[in-house]
């Protein structure tokens, strides 16, 4: 196929445009966040914790706005079926911030934390830390190579470059300017990106709309012209499922790093409540070119437009729909720019996922687990060498595999089943240990890959009530795949077990240790007799020899008593018996 040059061009000086903000952002900000006790890893991770409130809006809200979110909301709102009413990742997104600024980012913040993995390091251990981060890794890298996979489907599209070549420039540059400025270079970068995705989309739908092969969207939101109206409609059997979806983005949409990283680099812990919120309202303005051009596609008689007659649904590319209108019913030129937005959004959610695996793990697996004694400059080298290690895992899962969307579909549900109510735990249970930990951790994991995973062809081995088979047609290969569908809302089920799980455990293994049925010498996760031992890391071992420094801990103080809130607040997690933090006490002098 012929290369468009028009089409190249513009994505090369985009590529240019975002290298080049990249690069200056570390420069600019190369001592930011240094000196004064602080080191310059955790300048790399949180950015010195003073990003202001218009940086900070734009990279919180680039949380999720990314290359599967404009895309995935596209296509939702034009599949025959499904509608506006299963494009859920707006709304659910949308509160996912809010519930996150309203109950987790203060907690975090104020307690000055550098990584996710911290809390539960803190109280559970080391080993307990080791087994979350797989879950949480295994979210950011195949999160990363779905949207690059969906990134090289997109070029292919408009300017019919080599998918091989377009995936591997997006993803160098993306690691290459993480790797020189870290955070300052991902929410720099992030501005500029959610700028052209709004702009390039909102350019491109009034000359979609004006295309004559477009009937009135009005009309087809709720009468069947070319196919079923775009609004869509839940049926009642269906809705347990459409419930236990919709939590999966509200509350499963929180414990990821990439979000907690924005939230940590805030300069105090009422600024990052205040970007939560302000992001929830970008994540809702941001989608809606994304539900106009699916909205577009539904209304199209394709018939008349250069892409033939046989509608996208049809040829099994309603995946792609947002790209697909942009070059068939926009003027070339207009679909450039649509384009660079949908290559801006990608490289958006690719290097933030990068950066917080690399976090993680130099961090909470490399220096915590490993080399409590490892210097800062050793800890910045192992940051640089796995920003590029996870950066091509995820550039070769995007080129090599065909289910990168089902990896990534079963890694969120873990990162919803498993870390979640493990979170809720360690900031506001108290007494859970690290036997609880574990005990949800295997429920959660049994229980949810019990239900199957279909993108995955993983067949159930729980068949939960209201399951039923149904057959997929597949129009290009001409054949029919039969697949188990799950109605009953099995994985809020097994978050809720993962959770009262790790209660019942802590408390059954609190009681045999501490009344003496069980001896001593069997704690052999140190969790209960052994409570303050090298193994739990208490307070010192995580906020002292400046892997987190108190004066950053922004000035919020915490009322524990005997009240119902105290009952609740793992007091343990605030601060040692006895002690406050410095600036809490100069705070209230």
């Amino acid at each position: 196929m012929a290369i468009h040059v028009e089409g190249l061009l513009a994505i090369v000086i985009f590529y240019v445009i975002i290298l080049f903000v990249g690069i200056w952002a570390a420069w600019k900000n190369k001592n930011s966040g240094v000196g004064e006790g602080k080191d310059q890893s955790e300048s790399i991770m949180v950015g010195g914790r003073d990003i202001g409130l218009f940086v900070g809006a734009f990279t919180m809200t680039a949380t999720w706005v990314g290359g599967g979110y404009i895309n995935g909301t596209a296509e939702y709102v034009y599949l025959p079926g499904y509608g506006l009413a299963w494009a859920q990742a707006p709304f659910g997104y949308a509160l996912s911030l809010v519930v996150g600024g309203l109950f987790f980012a203060k907690p975090m913040r104020s307690r000055g934390y550098v990584t996710m993995l911290d809390p539960f390091q803190q109280i559970y251990g080391k080993r307990m830390g080791g087994l979350l981060f797989i879950p949480a890794l295994m979210g950011e890298i195949f999160w990363s190579a779905a949207i690059l996979s969906a990134l090289g489907a997109t070029l292919s599209v408009i300017v019919d470059i080599n998918i091989n070549m377009s995936v591997m420039i997006s993803a160098l540059i993306a690691i290459f300017y993480t790797l020189v400025g870290g955070l300052y270079s991902v929410v720099y970068t992030d501005v500029v990106q959610l700028f052209c995705i709004f702009v390039g989309l909102w350019i491109s739908v009034p000359f979609a709309l004006a295309n004559p092969a477009v009937s009135d969207i009005g009309i087809t939101a709720v009468k069947k012209v070319f196919q079923t109206p775009w609004l869509g409609t839940i049926h009642p059997s269906d809705g347990w499922m459409w419930a236990d979806n919709f939590f999966l983005l509200v509350l499963g949409g929180i414990p990821w790093q990439v979000y907690f990283q924005r939230v940590l680099s805030a300069s105090s812990a009422a600024y990052a409540q205040l970007l939560s919120f302000l992001a929830a309202f970008g994540c809702l303005v941001m989608a809606a070119p994304s539900v106009l051009i699916g909205a577009i596609g539904a209304s199209t008689d394709w018939n008349q437009t250069s892409y033939g007659p046989v509608p996208p649904i049809e040829r099994d590319e309603s995946d792609m729909i947002l790209p697909i209108v942009l070059q068939h019913l926009c003027p070339p030129f207009i679909s450039f720019f649509g384009l660079g937005a949908v290559s801006a959004a990608v490289m958006s959610s690719t290097d933030s996922s990068i950066l917080s695996a690399s976090s993680m793990f130099a961090r909470n697996i490399y220096q915590l687990a490993f080399r409590q004694s490892a210097s800062d400059r050793e800890i910045v080298w192992v940051m640089r060498i796995t920003i590029f290690v996870f950066g091509a895992m995820a550039t070769a899962l995007a080129l090599l595999t065909g289910t990168v969307y089902g990896l990534w579909y079963l890694s969120s549900d873990l990162v919803y089943v498993i870390i979640f109510p493990q979170l809720i735990s360690v900031l506001f249970i108290k007494g859970t240990n690290t036997y609880g930990s574990v005990a949800g951790y295997v429920f959660g994991l049994l229980l949810r890959i019990g239900g199957g995973e279909p993108y995955l062809k993983i067949p159930p081995f729980i068949y939960y009530p209201g399951w039923y088979e149904e057959e997929k047609m597949h129009h290009l290969k001409k054949d029919v795949e039969h697949i188990v569908v799950q109605r009953f809302p099995f994985k809020t089920v097994a978050m809720l077990a993962s959770f009262l799980s790790n209660i019942i455990f802590s408390c059954v293994a609190r009681y045999l240790f501490e009344s003496g049925v069980l001896s001593h010498k069997y704690d052999f996760l140190d969790a209960v007799v052994s409570k303050h031992s090298k193994e739990i890391m208490d307070k010192t071992t995580l906020v002292g020899n400046e892997n987190i420094i108190l004066s950053e801990m922004a000035p919020v103080k915490t009322k524990i008593g005997s009240t119902l809130e105290g009952t609740f607040m793992n007091t343990d997690a605030l601060c040692d018996e006895g002690e406050t933090s410095p600036d809490l006490n100069n705070e209230h002098k």
